[in-house]
């Protein structure tokens, strides 16, 4: 019975795994069977406003809860608002202060996919199913959010190459394991993601709503 047990974890984690690789892709595969209809392309723009202001707060909320850190909130406005004062600083600074900010943003949620991949990594140990569901949900939107900001400005290749590197990242940190998600608390971590948290919500409500706009007008 108890290797029954053991066995039924760890397919429970394999599952839990699998479908955290290939929920970002759902997400890119959603907002193209979506975005080719005209009602739809709002439909996506609105939902992307909704659902990365909620991402952040999942994201951010319970460790300044939990560690009783409100000032994360402010690193998260930090994140927001240092990007805008450089543009206002120099006009001429904005493309690449918008192109900074992406790389930024995606640089942070590559390694928050890398620790998730450490701790859903297959083994025998089991997993909490509403850890491994909010894993797994998240990660839909995440892949949409990546694509609507990328896809515009980059292209198809680029865009496919971040949504993609962050399936790369959750296999590298399966890969290492334990270790990498060791060093997640403690060590400043909630910080650097915090700030990333903020530079999201800057590149979708300034660069996202500015290119999907003169998107939406030359479509039009």
């Amino acid at each position: 019975m108890p290797h029954f047990r053991a066995f039924s974890d760890a397919n429970e984690r394999v599952t839990y795994f699998a479908a955290a690789l290939a929920s970002p892709i759902l997400g890119v595969l959603l907002y193209r069977s979506l975005h080719g209809r005209d009602r739809a392309v709002r439909l996506v723009d609105g939902f992307v406003y909704v659902a990365v202001p909620v991402l952040v707060a999942i994201q951010v909320l319970p460790e300044a809860i939990e560690d009783r850190a409100p000032w994360l909130l402010l690193v998260v406005a930090a994140g927001a608002l240092v990007p805008t004062a450089f543009e206002r600083a120099s006009r001429s600074l904005a493309d690449y202060t918008d192109n900074l900010t992406i790389l930024v943003s995606l640089s942070g949620l590559i390694v928050h996919a890398g620790l998730e991949g450490a701790l859903l990594a297959p083994g025998v140990s089991p997993i909490d199913p509403a850890f491994g569901w909010a894993v797994v949900l998240h990660r839909i939107p995440l892949g949409l959010v990546i694509w609507w900001l990328v896809r515009p400005r980059h292209g198809t290749a680029l865009a496919a190459a971040a949504v993609g590197s962050l399936v790369l990242a959750t296999l590298v940190g399966a890969f290492v394991g334990g270790e990498l998600s060791g060093h997640s608390h403690g060590s400043g971590f909630e910080y650097l993601e915090a700030f990333v948290a903020g530079t999201l919500l800057h590149v979708v409500f300034h660069q996202g709503r500015h290119d999907h706009t003169h998107g939406h007008d030359h479509v039009h």
